[in-house]
């Protein structure tokens, strides 16, 4: 793959944290990228109330929708897990996986990786008075807990964890965008965009910017990318970063080939 890749040499954004920025930047070097590591966001589990009560009360829900891997790591502080546990809906892979990892199994998968596509998929098992529980971040929509109750669930939302942008990537980003800059700016979610878009702005570096290709995650990712002004090049089918990244170079390879 090095050495034919529209990628090769160029400054990719991973707007992640160390530990979820790991096979991501692999990734992008397998295809020739220098991935660059600035976290764009960071994750704070809360403890409350209704995460107290909803652990006691676990055996009473039909189903968990978690939507997220951070989802399920705050839910899990701090909490045992019983035999009655109940069935487990999941958005992505990936959060699937974490959950089987942890000797858990997942009841349901959406055929489409957004709010709309497993709301979609899963009305049809939802029952008139069953009960269902989203541990959420406080950023998360609540789309999903709206449609299901319009079918009739009786859905309890909780937040588990709150979404922040980590000061000190304000100055990683100064001294990128100040040096080598940035070709490629993937964002993983509107978080990423809002708080990349936010420190550019207070930097002074939105005209640094301004030739980079952007690739969005996801349809909600790219409308608010979109609402700051951000010409969205690649969005793929499947809602990955491997899938993003690889529209990306796609993108690249048909229009863009004298780079």
């Amino acid at each position: 793959m090095k050495g034919t890749s529209p990628l090769e040499g160029m400054n990719v954004l991973v707007p992640r944290g160390k530990k979820q920025a790991q096979s991501f930047s692999a990734l992008i070097r397998s295809y020739g990228g220098m991935p660059v590591e600035i976290p764009l966001i960071a994750f704070e589990p809360l403890w409350n109330k209704a995460l107290v009560q909803a652990h006691k009360e676990i055996h009473t829900y039909d189903w968990v929708i978690f939507t997220s891997k951070t989802a399920v790591d705050a839910f899990f502080d701090n909490f045992s897990l019983s035999s009655s546990f109940p069935k487990i809906a999941v958005i992505g892979e990936n959060t699937k996986k974490f959950l089987v990892d942890k000797g858990l199994k997942v009841d349901f998968v959406p055929g489409e990786y957004v709010a709309e596509g497993f709301v979609e998929d899963f009305l049809p098992l939802v029952e008139e008075g069953m009960k269902i529980l989203i541990p959420k971040g406080n950023l998360a929509r609540g789309y999903i807990a709206a449609s299901l109750s319009e079918k009739g669930a009786r859905v309890d939302e909780i937040i588990v964890y709150k979404t922040v942008f980590p000061r000190k990537s304000i100055n990683l980003l100064k001294d990128q965008l100040s040096g080598k800059g940035l070709d490629i700016l993937p964002f993983t979610s509107p978080s990423t965009v809002d708080h990349f878009m936010e420190a550019v702005k207070e930097l002074g570096f939105l005209t640094a910017v301004k030739d980079s290709v952007v690739g969005c995650i996801g349809p909600v990712t790219k409308e608010r990318a979109e609402a700051y002004g951000l010409q969205v090049h690649a969005v793929p089918e499947e809602y990955t970063v491997h899938s993003m990244l690889k529209s990306i170079i796609r993108y690249l390879a048909e229009t863009r080939r004298g780079i």
